[in-house]
């Protein structure tokens, strides 16, 4: 018997190589699907992420859901990079200007 590999549709999620380096997105916006998932991770509900963001719709922050669980490792490896600070400063350029001593 052979089992069929559905692929799943998400309408309201794309990417876009020159928007968040390529990071899943919410159509029309340059909303991650990591934001939405850090929003929920921190514990906040749906409704809340749309008052938070208060342009999206809930079939779109639905959506960023359901690609969140169907995609999470890659989305949560994600979510380590963006909050580790140290590689942050690691990336940083320092101002021209910036004071030296």
């Amino acid at each position: 018997m052979r089992l069929a590999v559905e692929q799943q549709a998400y309408p309201y999620i794309t990417t876009n190589r020159r928007i968040a380096g390529g990071s899943p997105i919410i159509k029309g916006t340059r909303i991650t699907v990591r934001t939405i998932a850090g929003y929920y991770q921190m514990g906040m509900s749906v409704d809340e992420i749309l008052t938070t963001l208060q342009h999206l719709s809930p079939s779109q922050v639905h959506s960023a859901l359901a690609y969140y669980f169907d995609h999470q490792q890659e989305i949560d490896r994600e979510l380590e990079v963006s909050t580790d600070v140290e590689q942050w400063k690691k990336q940083a350029v320092p101002h021209p200007r910036a004071a030296t001593t």
